[in-house]
């Protein structure tokens, strides 16, 4: 198991995700033929061409899972209770075939969960970065992970 429990992160804690990926055409239409998405700007290398981008524009919906699916391994795999939400999504630049991406993770803040004594919840800031380390996708992610001790669990030896 690669992801940490709750109690082993720390507000501040940065991962850059040692997996990069270079978008290929395939990714690009089989996503956007999954996810019904029609949209031109996609799948019609005409109707691309004639856009102020002049070549096809990777579906934004592939490079944000794509970002998650990167920081899984260093995050949450094997700890994760569920992902709660995802907010202030933003596509500042935008991907093209052949972009190598890469993604960082960053703690934002820690809540020990209200409900549940045996998982808290981790804020992360996830990036993902082109070749030219221009940010084209980010996020906050909010995920109830499991703690590796119970809240309140004394783990001091007992006395003898």
């Amino acid at each position: 198991m690669a992801g940490r429990y709750y109690d082993e992160w720390n507000v501040g804690d940065r991962v850059v995700h040692e997996i990069r990926r270079t978008v290929t055409e395939t990714d690009n239409l089989l996503f956007s033929a999954m996810t019904y998405n029609p949209q031109p700007l996609h799948i019609d290398a005409e109707a691309a061409k004639a856009s102020e981008f002049g070549q096809i524009l990777v579906n934004g919906t592939f490079t944000f899972a794509l970002m998650v699916g990167l920081s899984v391994g260093d995050t949450t795999m094997g700890t994760l209770v569920a992902n709660l939400g995802y907010d202030r999504l933003v596509m500042p630049k935008p991907v093209f075939i052949g972009d190598t991406l890469r993604a960082e993770s960053e703690v934002l803040a820690l809540r020990p969960s209200g409900s549940r004594p045996d998982a808290g919840i981790v804020t992360f800031r996830h990036s993902m970065h082109n070749q030219r380390g221009e940010i084209v996708c980010a996020c906050s992610r909010a995920a109830l992970l499991l703690r590796r001790q119970q809240q309140g669990d004394n783990l001091s030896p007992s006395p003898n």
